[in-house]
C-alpha cells in the first residue's frame, strides 16, 4: 500500500489526484495540505511513503518543506509538482532531496506512474523536461554573476529576513551582510535595497 500525502495550494488539483486514485487498491491518501507548514504536520503525524508537493505555496514553500522532510524522514520519497520548468528550479528541488519532478500540465496517468516509480526507489522526471541539460547547466550564468555567499543571502532576503536575521542564520556579521547587499545592488545594476528585495522575490524559484 502506497501511503500518499499531497501539498498543493490549488484544491482542484488535489481533488483531481484524489479522484484518480480513489478506486486504486494499492493507494491510500493519508492527508492533503494547501501550504508547506500543514504538509509537515501531516508528514510527522502520518509518515506517508510518498509526498507530492508544489514548489510555490503559502507559509512555507516546497523547497524548504522537502529539505525538512528529508532531514527528518529520509526514507520518504518526494515528487515536486509544479509549473516551474526552469533548470535552476529543478536543481533546487533535486538538491532538496526529491525523487521526481512533474509539471502541472502532466496527465493524471503520468502522476500515477511517477508515484509508483519513486515508491520503487526510482527517479521520475516529466517527459517534457530536458533532463540532459540539468547537469550541463548546474553552473548557470545567473549563478556565476553572484558568489555562493551572495546567493545564500539573496535567498534569505526573498524569505523576508532582515540583515540581522541573515547574519545570525549564516553566522556572519551584520556589517558583512550589508556589504554584500551593496555589492549585489552594484553587480546587478539595481537602484537600492527596495530593488534588491524585488529582484530576490522575482528570482526566488530560479536560483
Amino acid at each position: 500500500m502506497i501511503r500518499l500525502a499531497i501539498a498543493e495550494d490549488h484544491q482542484s488539483l488535489i481533488d483531481g489526484i484524489k479522484l484518480l486514485l480513489e478506486y486504486e487498491d494499492n493507494f491510500s491518501i493519508v492527508g492533503t495540505a494547501n501550504n508547506g507548514e500543514d504538509l509537515l504536520d501531516i508528514v510527522r503525524l502520518k509518515q506517508p511513503n510518498v509526498v507530492i508537493t508544489d514548489i510555490r505555496m503559502p507559509k512555507m514553500d516546497g523547497i524548504t518543506a522537502a529539505k525538512v522532510i528529508k532531514k527528518e524522514f529520509p526514507e520518504i520519497k518526494i515528487i515536486a509538482f509544479t509549473m516551474f520548468d526552469q533548470i535552476d528550479a529543478i536543481e533546487q528541488m533535486i538538491a532538496a532531496g526529491v525523487s521526481g519532478y512533474l509539471l502541472k500540465n502532466s496527465s493524471l496517468k503520468d502522476v500515477k506512474e511517477a508515484i509508483e516509480a519513486v515508491y520503487r526507489g526510482e527517479n521520475y522526471y516529466d517527459s517534457s523536461l530536458n533532463t540532459n541539460a540539468l547537469q550541463a547547466n548546474i553552473k548557470s550564468s545567473k549563478k556565476n554573476i553572484l558568489t555562493k555567499r551572495q546567493i545564500q543571502i539573496i535567498e534569505l532576503i526573498s524569505q523576508g529576513k532582515t540583515s540581522r536575521e541573515i547574519a545570525e542564520h549564516l553566522f556572519i556579521g551584520v556589517h558583512t551582510v550589508d556589504t554584500h547587499r551593496k555589492n549585489m545592488v552594484r553587480i546587478l545594476g539595481l537602484k537600492g535595497k527596495g530593488e534588491l528585495l524585488r529582484y530576490a522575490l522575482e528570482k526566488k524559484y530560479t536560483f
